[in-house]
């Protein structure tokens, strides 16, 4: 072995171990901390979160996974963009490492689906469900014992938005 394998070595091993030591000290901040991230305000009601930081002014309410017994089904929600850039929701991701199927509305303003996802205007109120945009689950398994999914939800500004849907089977 020579030297300047070594000093590879050496380097990536004090690299990983500094970018632990970030991972880490980034997970068990204290929530009176400033995070940088997108943080929800209302993440705890089940059907609702509200992420509001920086550019972000999102809120979602509403949200439903009308599932049936195979876990076949949709989501509703409205989806709020109060901020002054647009927004989209590209991935909608379930506990058991499943996706939705995400398709726009008719037209070509929010609700609409283009090459980043649905189109969410700043300003403007989104309803995902029969005449709107949707989210299509297919098989999904996670449902909790409080009749929730929980939905990682991924947006283009707002990142990872964590939400759990309350569970119907109507």
């Amino acid at each position: 072995m020579n030297r300047n394998s070594l000093g590879a070595r050496s380097c990536r091993a004090v690299t990983a171990a500094a970018v632990l030591a970030v991972l880490t000290s980034a997970c068990s901040q204290s929530s009176d901390q400033p995070d940088s991230a997108p943080s929800s305000a209302t993440a705890d009601v089940p059907g609702q979160v509200s992420v509001q930081v920086g550019d972000v002014d999102l809120t979602i309410t509403h949200a439903v996974a009308h599932l049936d017994a195979s876990g076949t089904g949709t989501v509703t929600m409205t989806v709020r963009n109060g901020s002054g850039v647009p927004e989209h929701l590209d991935m909608v991701g379930t506990p058991d490492g499943g996706r939705g199927a995400l398709t726009g509305g008719t037209g070509k303003g929010s609700g609409s689906m283009d090459g980043a996802g649905i189109l969410l205007q700043p300003g403007t109120t989104v309803t995902f469900g029969s005449n709107g945009p949707s989210i299509d689950l297919t098989g999904v398994h996670g449902v909790t014992a409080a009749h929730t999914l929980p939905l990682a939800l991924q947006f283009g500004v707002a990142r990872l938005v964590r939400l759990s849907a309350v569970v119907s089977s109507d």
